[in-house]
């Protein structure tokens, strides 16, 4: 796509950083490394530089993904770390098969449908749910490390977590980003004692340029290390954490004021101990001769994903013009929100989500895609094996998940080992809550299910429920091409994820971009709603296009989606790939650069 491939960095630099100007104060990063022996990348330089310090010291991608995760737990605090969970994909090079980890957060078995309902059967105010133990769910970034070094790594985890530990008692500079994050959640972090000591140091957000230090979390994990993840599931920590949860460190003298109540949650020990990672088998499929390996339920990113492909694998897009291009990419994107929105939650069954990717659905979901924008909400397709014709048979609903947070990491080693990581907390600073003496800060995961009944006189997939995980947008992605690793990718930013994923998909393998176009490119996030968001480059440069074609002005947002990816070459050679400006630019590195 010739004018989409020509908005890369330079142009995409200017409208954002007019937009954010805290990115000015970000140090000179490179976003983009080609070489061999191994890479990373990562939404940090310190984060990279761990994990590659993992690789050169022999270490393989699982070591070092789960050590360059445990640092971002220090670094970014507000987007992911051991009060979360997320989605651990890995390619084993030596049997060429793809394997998850399934480490999203879990309700207690204390929640139940109404839980984020008032008396009269109405939604809880969103931020009242979400800064209260009411949202926390149990963690389950700890238990994905542990499983995933337990069979693919090569280091104890112990060992992996000292390198955090180390730059969380030593402390880092802080830079406008941090600040920034700290500051949009002054008002929530002021209600704990404990937040606020931790990141409201004299009553205010550290300031730029300064050395934050967080020797509690240091502490942890380097107990963690010594005695095992009981200590977090079943010990101390997992009772300092249910006692946050139950009864919220709320300050007798807040810094600013909240206007919701702080509502407890009902999570246990027991809720802890009970806690197991799961190993799903990936989503799979097949595009234009590659094979696309995503994650099941409870993530929605890979049956989204994956549909979204087969459809598009109808056009060849490559041959069309740009808007003619996107038009199909946004339409493909909404019938295949419609369809994740009305099938797919955690109890989803398995035959569900085959018949999702299925082409013969695909195609019977592409025949109703026309010249022109199809009004939206767009109603779901059956995928009941029964294909005839383009008829649809419910009601839609649009997709109302609108957090940005969440981070991700793409890690390979020298042997072939590739891994697509992505794990969070939710909204930037989660719940606001730290737990006293352990400088974790909780997740709000558990918003991440619908408050009230969204798909009209159908059931609703992601309602909450006792021991339940919320559907989520997490996308890591493995592409392999005859048998070998081809793209890895994924990305932070609620529901956009799946579309920033997609298009990057789209960008690499039809518009004949780079890798690093393909991740700079503008983009645009359709899910199934009368209003469609875009990069104020995307809509100068297609927005009256698109809208010629039916599609409505597009939300002008200042960034979508960030995210890390890595291509396997000829000979060995990777090029990894990091944001060039969204969220104050990423961190891309290789082993070495030469041969």
């Amino acid at each position: 796509m010739k004018q989409l491939a020509a908005l890369t960095a330079a142009t995409l630099a200017a409208t954002m950083i007019s937009a954010t100007p805290a990115q000015a104060y970000q140090p000179a990063i490179s976003p983009t490394a080609t070489g061999y022996g191994g890479a990373v990348s990562s939404v940090d330089p310190t984060v990279t530089a761990v994990g590659l310090e993992v690789l050169r010291r022999g270490g393989n991608a699982v070591d070092a993904a789960i050590a360059a995760a445990a640092t971002i737990g220090v670094t970014e605090p507000f987007s992911a770390g051991i009060g979360g969970g997320g989605f651990f994909l890995y390619y084993d090079a030596r049997t060429r098969r793809v394997h998850t980890i399934d480490g999203r957060e879990a309700a207690p078995a204390s929640m139940r449908e109404t839980s984020f309902q008032n008396p009269d059967g109405t939604a809880l105010d969103f931020n009242a749910a979400r800064v209260s133990g009411l949202s926390v769910g149990v963690p389950g970034t700890l238990a994905t490390w542990e499983a995933a070094a337990d069979r693919w790594g090569s280091r104890p985890l112990g060992e992996l977590l000292r390198p955090a530990a180390d730059v969380a008692d030593r402390g880092f500079t802080v830079d406008a980003t941090f600040q920034a994050q700290v500051a949009a959640n002054a008002a929530i972090f002021g209600q704990f004692d404990s937040s606020a000591e931790l990141f409201l140091p004299g009553g205010a957000p550290p300031a730029v340029g300064s050395t934050f230090r967080n020797p509690d979390l240091a502490d942890t994990y380097r107990l963690i290390g010594k005695r095992g993840t009981d200590v977090f599931y079943s010990g101390p920590v997992a009772r300092d954490i249910a006692a946050a949860v139950q009864d919220p460190p709320v300050s007798d003298t807040p810094i600013g004021t909240w206007a919701h109540p702080i509502r407890p949650g009902g999570m246990t020990v027991r809720d802890l101990a009970r806690y197991q990672a799961r190993f799903p088998a990936p989503t799979r499929s097949g595009y234009r001769g590659l094979d696309v390996y995503g994650m099941a339920t409870p993530s929605s990113g890979g049956t989204a994903v994956g549909e979204a492909l087969n459809i598009l694998e109808g056009y060849d897009l490559g041959a069309l013009s740009d808007a003619d291009a996107l038009h199909r990419y946004l339409e493909a994107s909404a019938l295949a929100f419609a369809d994740r929105n009305r099938y797919v939650g955690d109890y989803t069954r398995r035959a569900v989500l085959d018949e999702l990717l299925s082409d013969r659905f695909a195609a019977e979901r592409r025949c109703a895609v026309s010249a022109t924008a199809l009004p939206k909400p767009v109603a779901p397709g059956v995928p009941d094996g029964r294909y005839t014709g383009c008829a649809t048979a419910a009601s839609p609903a649009p997709d109302t998940d609108n957090s940005v947070s969440t981070t991700h990491l793409t890690v390979a080693d020298k042997w072939g080992n590739v891994v697509s990581y992505t794990f969070t907390i939710e909204q930037i600073g989660g719940s606001g809550i730290v737990v006293p003496g352990r400088g974790i800060l909780l997740n709000n995961e558990l918003t991440d299910f619908n408050f009230t009944p969204t798909q009209g006189t159908a059931a609703d997939p992601n309602l909450p429920g006792p021991n339940k995980r919320p559907r989520s947008s997490m996308s890591p992605t493995i592409v392999l091409k005859d048998g070998k690793p081809f793209v890895a990718v994924g990305s932070p930013g609620g529901a956009t994820i799946i579309t920033t994923v997609l298009q990057i998909l789209v960008n690499r393998i039809d518009l004949d971009m780079t890798l690093p176009e393909a991740v700079a490119a503008p983009r645009a996030s359709q899910r199934n709603s009368p209003t469609p968001q875009a990069e104020p480059a995307f809509i100068a440069a297609y927005g009256a296009d698109l809208t010629a074609l039916g599609h409505p002005a597009f939300t002008s947002t200042a960034e979508i989606g960030a995210a890390t990816a890595i291509e396997f070459g000829r000979n060995g050679q990777l090029t990894a790939v990091a944001e060039p400006v969204r969220r104050g630019v990423g961190a891309a590195g290789v082993v070495r650069a030469g041969r």
